[in-house]
């Protein structure tokens, strides 16, 4: 399968997800892109077509941060769901972006899980 097959296969996939998933002020999407050797996610609400904070291995905050990119992927999550805490969001819609919710991905949602968000 080649790479462009693999990203029109996401885009697909992406797309059809899309349709159903909705963030709002009060429950915001989690959305997360996971490139070859970085991850971000940010909190978005859709009403009115805002990021309202992210996280990612290129932000400051996570400058020191070692270990495998699943390792990092989890303490990503943690720092998210913090900052979301502190702004007094608990809840939010996860949007997996059509990546396949397995190995990077699914250590960011346990780690933002862990630290205290609901989803």
């Amino acid at each position: 399968m080649s790479q462009i097959d693999k990203a029109a296969r996401r885009l697909k996939i992406k797309a059809r997800s899309r349709a159903s998933v909705y963030g709002t002020e009060a429950r915001p999407r989690l959305c997360i892109f996971r490139s070859l050797s970085q991850i971000y996610a940010q909190l978005i609400d859709d009403d009115k077509g805002k990021t309202i904070l992210s996280a990612s291995t290129m932000s400051k905050d996570s400058a020191g941060l070692t270990g495998t990119k699943c390792e990092v992927s989890a303490m990503v999550g943690k720092m998210l769901a913090e900052k979301a805490l502190a702004q007094g969001i608990t809840t939010v819609v996860f949007d997996r972006n059509g990546f396949r919710y397995h190995g990077r991905i699914k250590a960011l949602a346990d780690g933002a899980r862990e630290a205290g968000l609901i989803f």
